[in-house]
């Protein structure tokens, strides 16, 4: 059995994958802390709506059973 040499494979280099995506566009790429600072405050942001409909939510259904408290009193006899 002979051995033929085999051609060898070229392998084409690939880039090492970026754990964050350029930014496509016009404007120089952000910067890493730049974008965490962005998002950030639109966290922040998300969070501030979430309390806010959280305590209007909140202050509804105490008024609710307040109401409801108030419904069931015995009426009093004069």
């Amino acid at each position: 059995m002979s051995q033929e040499a085999a051609p060898e494979r070229v392998v084409p280099v690939q880039p090492v994958p970026q754990s964050v995506p350029e930014q496509k566009g016009a404007g120089a790429p952000k910067g890493l802390l730049q974008q965490m600072e962005e998002l950030m405050e639109a966290l922040s942001a998300d969070l501030n709506q979430l309390d806010a409909d959280l305590q209007s939510t909140a202050d509804r259904h105490e008024q609710d059973q307040d109401q409801d408290r108030h419904d069931k009193r015995e009426p009093r006899v004069p």
